[in-house]
């Protein structure tokens, strides 16, 4: 089949070039769906690049139909930096005395998190007041205790699907934000080829930009350099930990949800989410992206992960690559 320059755009040409039979493939599809018309688009909701746990040749991916570009939003971006902004200050929290010496330099905010962790939002369980006597919990249990569930890398419930993400305690709520998919972040015609080679983690936005949540290889050693030259004083402007086995930030795990099929429907979808620049500079350190280089000044886009339905525990979260735009 013949795909038509507007598929071949919306699927991108670093893409069709780089991407091998896998790429050909879905711009094959994307051609079949949409009849050339350019309709399909790898959108903030249910869009990304196959997963290395995607299925192979052959699958039928199921669509979602947006009425405007505008609405193709499952929750507001207030409530995605609610969520984060919740989330991230239990962590810090729960983690208070290793971060005293960085809060040192900002005497109103040490003084503020000091107050929310006497307050008893620090380790459950401690008298006010005598949390520092306590281990800190797992960023799991911060997570469980803060909206309720948290997340387990498993082996996925798919037949050669490889790694999938597992809601392990409680229950999602429908429009939680369930994960986040961390990894570089490049913007249009900034170099990722090398990167891109082999590569089944590469995620595309709606306007091209491009997250590269790959933990191995170069691309690790590139999102590793990039945290490190943009880290201000004491304070980490990044999260690196998703690199490893245990993430400080354990909504971290979105490159490993898995593409939907007929038997597991979608539960989750995509969402675009710029960072605001009035983000807590002693919260960016559990962001999990980074851009790639700063110039052009922009906000870091993220990814979140956002449930399309209550989750109960042990059920595994699929996602849904593409979505037609009306």
């Amino acid at each position: 089949m013949q795909i038509s320059p507007r598929c071949r755009a919306l699927i991108g040409s670093a893409a069709c070039a780089v991407g091998g039979a896998r790429m050909r493939r879905a711009a094959w599809w994307c051609c079949a769906a949409c009849g050339g018309a350019g309709t399909l688009t790898s959108t903030a909701s249910c869009h990304g690049w196959p997963s290395t746990s995607a299925a192979s040749a052959g699958e039928v991916r199921t669509l979602r139909y947006v009425p405007e570009s505008s609405q193709d939003k499952i929750i507001s971006d207030e409530d995605v930096f609610e969520t984060l902004l919740k989330v991230f200050t239990a962590l810090l929290v729960n983690d208070f005395s290793r971060q005293v010496p960085a809060l040192a330099l900002l005497p109103g905010v040490q003084r503020r998190y000091a107050r929310l962790r006497a307050a008893g939002l620090g380790p459950a369980g401690s008298p006010p007041g005598r949390h520092s006597q306590r281990e800190p919990l797992s960023p799991e249990e911060v997570l469980f205790r803060t909206l309720g569930f948290s997340l387990a890398r498993e082996r996925s419930s798919l037949l050669s699907a490889g790694t999938g993400v597992f809601v392990s305690r409680g229950s999602a709520p429908q429009g939680a934000v369930v994960a986040m998919y961390p990894g570089t972040v490049y913007r249009k015609h900034e170099p990722i080829f090398f990167q891109s080679l082999g590569n089944p983690f590469i995620f595309r936005c709606i306007d091209g930009i491009l997250i590269d949540g790959n933990d191995k290889g170069l691309s690790r050693s590139v999102y590793r350099s990039c945290s490190w030259r943009d880290q201000l004083g004491p304070f980490q402007m990044s999260d690196v930990s998703w690199l490893t086995a245990a993430p400080q930030n354990p909504l971290a795990v979105g490159q490993y949800v898995n593409n939907c099929s007929y038997e597991k429907a979608a539960n989750v979808c995509y969402q675009e989410f710029d960072v605001p620049r009035h983000f807590p500079v002693e919260l960016k350190q559990y962001l999990p992206n980074i851009v790639y280089s700063h110039e052009i000044e922009s906000h870091l886009r993220c990814v979140v992960l956002v449930a399309l339905r209550d989750i109960k525990q042990g059920e595994e979260l699929f996602s849904n690559y593409y979505t037609i735009v009306n």
